[in-house]
């Protein structure tokens, strides 16, 4: 399998009990394999993906 380079990034704000992020998964959306089983089963990585998250603790 060839070698790769997959960047991720994440951004948050806190204050008090609120909380707000964004996190970011293969920022340049790089074709990559994830893992394999045989030189024919190989399975592919996710393209970017984001997702947002808010959360109060009282």
């Amino acid at each position: 399998m060839p070698s790769y380079l997959r960047t991720d990034a994440a951004i948050f704000y806190n204050q008090g009990g609120f909380r707000v992020g964004v996190n970011v998964r293969n920022l340049f959306d790089v074709d990559y394999f994830e893992t394999s089983q045989s030189g024919t089963r190989v399975f592919p990585g996710d393209p970017l993906t984001v997702v947002g998250s808010i959360s109060w603790k009282l």
